[in-house]
């Protein structure tokens, strides 16, 4: 067996191990709404890379393949070719809800809406996130340009439930 495998293996029976006794899907709180899945089984299809690389591409649409020392080196691959596509995030929220992780697949599933936000605009936002820098109705502002501009559904909800939490906390800058 080689060493790769070994890994994988292991970490398959840490996240296993890890999801005995935790609560179901159904019973987490506010937990992210789903999305239509691919049906990927972690079993079957973890890690996407290595079992499924068919289904990766990037946001550009270059395939895993295509993504080569050599490629990079005569310019047919170029800085936007290697992030990371929405898809394939959300593929990896399935692989995690598969293995019980389904915080985790939250995650990624946020992480998938924010691909669409250009990175000086998520810091901006990050920055009004922070306790006493900003208003109620900025952090409203703020929800309904990531639901409106964006279609970021679920992080809006996120900073709509911030701009409540930092309220009730008295965490808001003073209007």
């Amino acid at each position: 067996m080689s060493q790769e495998k070994m890994i994988e293996d292991m970490v398959r029976e840490v996240l296993k191990s890890m999801t005995k006794g935790s609560a179901p899907a159904a019973q987490t709180a506010q937990a992210a709404p789903r999305v239509a899945t691919q049906g990927l089984n972690p079993d079957r299809d973890y890690p996407l890379a290595t079992k499924r690389p068919e289904l990766l591409k990037s946001p550009t649409g270059k395939k895993l393949s295509d993504i080569t020392l050599a490629n990079v080196l005569n310019g047919d691959v170029k800085p936007q070719d290697v992030r990371i596509a929405p898809e394939t995030l959300r593929m990896q929220g399935e692989i995690a809800d598969g293995v019980g992780r389904t915080q985790f697949g939250d995650n990624l599933r946020r992480a998938a809406e924010l691909t669409a936000i250009p990175d000086e605009r998520i810091l901006q936002i990050y920055n009004a996130l922070r306790p006493y820098r900003s208003t109620r109705a900025e952090l409203i502002a703020i929800a309904d340009e990531l639901d409106t501009k964006y279609n970021a559904k679920i992080n809006a909800a996120f900073v709509r439930e911030a701009a409540g939490v930092y309220e009730r906390r008295n965490r808001l800058r003073a209007e």
